[in-house]
This record gives structure tokens, sequence and C-alpha cells, in this order.
């Protein structure tokens, strides 16, 4: 399914209430292919902001139904990951990518440090500030919330098919990771289930990195192939599956 580009709000984050005290915080790091006016779509050709390179295809509308779900509170992002990767360190050398899958973005070619800054300041750390407090509100609850992030990938990679129909990449923290992948390995449908596939975890300083490992948080990131969620009706049944699987596990720890 392609999408157009989505209207860019005014600000970076979108903020899903939820019952604080629920045991989960749900967020998308890569929820939208939006980009203001003002950065002139970085000198993108706008067919480009329908691929991977823009935004996880499908990862918003799953967070969305799983949030209504489970009644949790969710953030996404509502910019381009063209524009900075909030799923990567500051310091990470791909934070602002100049190539991408093949499509130059000449907006970011020549950037420089202060550049970089001007972008953290405005989208990065809201987005940062904004789970930091979510976290403290569920802690607040007495609910040290499990954090789950949703993402998606491509069917394909450089020619070469992915066999995986969804992922759960961790680190060293397999609390939530390890029965969420039996759970996925154990369902009639017969998924082949990536274990840190088609990505790996334990990218220092990404989502997970900066605030479930490092406040000891249990934590997961779902990947599931773009394919299946391209359209409402798969969204909301991967938000089905996944509603069935983390309720009974939020609800124990």
């Amino acid at each position: 399914m392609t999408a157009p580009i989505t209207p860019h709000p005014p600000q970076p984050v979108e903020t899903i209430p939820g019952d604080p005290a629920c045991g989960l915080l749900l967020l998308c790091d890569h929820a939208s292919n939006a980009v203001p006016p003002d950065l002139a779509d970085l000198g993108v050709a706008r067919p480009h902001f329908e691929r991977h390179i823009a935004y996880d295809i499908g990862a918003a509308a799953v967070t969305r139904a799983l949030a209504r779900r489970l009644g949790a509170p969710a953030l996404l992002t509502t910019f381009s990951r063209l524009i900075i990767d909030p799923n990567r360190g500051r310091t990470d050398p791909t934070l602002v990518m100049r190539l991408s899958d093949g499509a130059i973005v000449p907006g970011n070619a020549r950037i420089g440090p202060e550049g970089i800054a001007e972008r953290l300041a405005r989208f990065y750390d809201p987005y940062d500030r904004a789970i930091d407090a979510a976290v403290d509100a569920a802690l607040a609850a007495g609910a040290p919330p499990a954090i789950v992030t949703v993402h998606s990938f491509t069917p394909a990679w450089r020619g070469v098919s992915r066999p995986w129909q969804v992922g759960i990449l961790w680190d060293r923290d397999d609390r939530l990771a390890g029965p969420l992948i039996a759970g996925l390995r154990a369902d009639p449908a017969g998924f082949t289930v990536g274990d840190n596939q088609p990505y790996g975890g334990g990218l220092p300083g990404d989502t997970i990195d900066r605030h479930a490992m490092a406040r000891g948080l249990p934590n997961a990131l779902i990947e599931i192939r773009q394919d299946l969620i391209g359209d409402a009706a798969g969204a909301e049944e991967w938000a089905a599956r996944f509603a069935t699987l983390l309720g009974p596990l939020v609800a124990r720890a």
C-alpha cells in the first residue's frame, strides 16, 4: 500500500493517552514520513517518501491499535526519519542519513554540527523528553513500565528475500523478549520468527538503550514485515496478536 506524505503537525510527538499504571509504554520511533515545509522535503523526490527510508510502513497503525486494545499510553514521532533518526544515539554516524538505500538526501549532504544540533533540539529531544515523562508518570503510579517499540521491515533487502514474518529484538534483558518469541513461535500460523533478526538488538544509544536499559525496565523491539501490515486489516490483525501476548506478560510483571 502506498501512502501520501503526512501533513506535518506542529509538534514532533503524537501522544496517545493511556493508563500510566497499566505496566506498558508503547513507542513508535519511525511513525511518520512528514517533513515541515521549511525543510523543503530535504530535496528528496516525493516518491521516496512512500518507501521505508522515510518511515516504518504500517508501524504507526499497529501502535495505535495496540494502545487502544491494551489501554496503554503510546508515543509516536510525527517527523520522517530522514530528518533525524530518534532510534539512534546522538553520536551515531547514521543519526542524519546522507544516503539511504540508494537515495541521496541533498538536504543532509552538507549538514554540519550546528545543523544537527538544531534538529536534535527541534525533533529528537522533544521525543526523548516525552518518553522520560511517560516513564516517570508510570513510576509515580507505582507501575514500572515495560517499554515496547514497534517497527517494520522490508520483505527483501538488496534483492534477497527475508524469511521472517516478524522479529523480536533485544539486548541483555530478555524478560519480555523471550516470552514474546516463544509465543509467536507457538502461533498456529507457523510463523518464522526472528530472534534478533532481521536486525541485531543492542544498538548503543537507541531508544531501548536510552530509556529501558538505562532504567532497568523490561523491553522489546517488535519488527513486523511491511507487506503484512500495509493496510488497516493487517495492522489490526497484528495488533490483536500482540495484545493477546503482551496483556498477560505485562500483568504478570
